[in-house]
């Protein structure tokens, strides 16, 4: 959506390349491999990216042959740089993993493969739809369901703690904001019981888990109605910590403080169908920083997008934004971008 993508000498539309999303790439990837070697990576991708690939392949029609050629180029690149010498060395697991993940969600899995943890019963839990997570754990003691709730992606974290009581889900986002660790024999024998009930190892240190940092991402993804209630109960039992989770909160508007670099890098990665949806409900400050950041021609056909967009419900608004803050999320966690905003330096 930048200058680059302007085309031709003549304007004309046939001979811009559009920027193919990486979610969009990864389809087509997949979709040029075959449905066996397909099926054969997918065993090795988690929930969310499954889904969001899944979601991509059946939004795709059309793919042209030049497209096509670009991600095969684009992959053989990549690839290509690469070698198969020192795979089994530990620190070059350590920074891929870290690199390809980010530091929070890399250090779980380095225990994993390099320590010899096991979390199957644990992970079971993130391929369930949120309400039959909340039902598993619904009886627990908060302090199981605040380990479980640290334990899965902010995003499905904030639908469970949707379906649970208000008192209770106060105290456990009390209790997962003051987790900072949790001793490798409590977290197996967590582990143990819930490969157990689905009827289906430690690590040599402690496994890194909630904290303040973490209540903020899951906040994040709570629908607005639910997530003022709780900050406001939070509020009334520890004002300096609500004050600190909300200063970690990255929401839509902050998105006016990444810098242009950032802004054009995060557009390259979300849909213009999203895009739209989620400005029919931004402030001015946020549109006027998208559309800085675009070709005039792009910016254009941006607007007439939102001026034949017609009114759009709050949820799919809503929805749309969290869309594109996960993306901006994603790529700060992968270096990619800065986030601005309250959090920056925490973040």
């Amino acid at each position: 959506m930048t200058d680059e993508n302007a085309g031709g000498g003549d304007g004309s539309p046939k001979q811009m390349r559009r920027k193919i999303p990486r979610v969009e790439q990864a389809a087509i990837l997949l979709m040029s491999l075959g449905e066996a070697d397909a099926a054969q990576i997918l065993k090795h991708m988690g929930p969310k990216e499954v889904q969001r690939v899944g979601v991509a392949m059946a939004q795709m029609k059309d793919i042209s042959k030049d497209d096509v050629s670009f991600v095969m180029d684009q992959f053989i690149d990549t690839v290509g740089g690469q070698t198969g010498l020192g795979v089994g060395n530990d620190e070059y697991i350590r920074a891929m993993l870290t690199q390809a993940l980010g530091d929070d969600k890399a250090s779980s899995l380095i225990d994993r493969i390099l320590i010899g943890g096991n979390t199957t019963g644990l992970d079971t839990l993130k391929w369930m739809e949120p309400r039959a997570v909340g039902d598993i754990i619904r009886y627990e003691h908060p302090q199981i369901q605040a380990i479980v709730i640290s334990y899965l992606d902010p995003d499905q974290a904030a639908e469970i703690l949707g379906t649970l009581d208000d008192k209770v889900r106060l105290d456990v986002m009390m209790r997962v904001a003051s987790l900072e660790s949790i001793q490798p024999q409590a977290l197996q024998e967590l582990n143990d019981i819930l490969e157990k009930q689905f009827a289906g190892g430690s690590a040599a240190q402690t496994s890194r888990i909630g904290g303040i940092k973490r209540a903020a991402d899951i906040m994040n993804f709570m629908d607005r109605s639910i997530e003022g209630g709780l900050l406001d109960s939070i509020k009334d039992v520890d004002p300096d910590l609500a004050n600190t989770i909300e200063d970690l909160m990255f929401v839509f508007d902050n998105l006016r403080d990444i810098d242009d670099r950032g802004i054009q890098a995060l557009l390259r990665e979300v849909s213009s169908d999203v895009l739209v949806v989620a400005l029919k409900g931004s402030e001015e400050g946020v549109k006027d920083k998208i559309f800085r950041n675009m070709s005039k021609r792009a910016g254009e056909l941006l607007q007439d997008d939102l001026e034949a967009k017609g009114p759009v419900r709050v949820s799919e608004v809503e929805s749309a934004q969290k869309d594109i803050i996960t993306i901006a999320r994603r790529m700060a966690e992968a270096g990619e971008i800065t986030l601005g905003g309250a959090g920056e330096e925490m973040m």
